[in-house]
């Protein structure tokens, strides 16, 4: 029996738990609340990046690991339907400018956390 979906969830209810607190956490501080999905979802980029190349490069346990921590956890911690979401929001409410920093910053930011991570692992 394969308990790779039994991994996924054990690390998803934290990650989806860490994300709903370090998100209302800061919204008061931050301009739109979307600000912070968006800070989640790039940290959620830099420690998958960093996951992977430990996986690669130091042998850390694959499989259940990646698993729990990068699929389960990272997965729910990161947001990628709150994010779209939050994008149609803004754009819905003609901020334009709002929803193309967002857009790019994430995608791009995105890109950059990873390979960050990445960087970070293998060196």
């Amino acid at each position: 029996m394969d308990n790779g979906a039994l991994f996924v969830a054990i690390g998803a209810v934290p990650g989806a738990w860490l994300r709903f607190r370090v998100v209302n956490h800061f919204e008061p501080m931050l301009p739109r609340k979307h600000w912070g999905t968006f800070g989640v979802n790039l940290i959620a980029c830099f420690a998958i990046g960093l996951l992977v190349s430990l996986e690669a490069s130091c042998g850390l346990a694959a499989g259940r690991t990646l698993l729990l921590l990068a699929t389960g956890f990272l997965g729910s911690f990161s947001t990628f339907s709150t994010w779209i979401a939050e994008l149609h929001e803004a754009l819905h409410r003609h901020q334009r400018r709002e929803a193309v920093l967002l857009c790019g910053g994430s995608v791009l930011g995105g890109l950059l956390a990873v390979g960050a991570g990445l960087a970070l692992g293998s060196s």
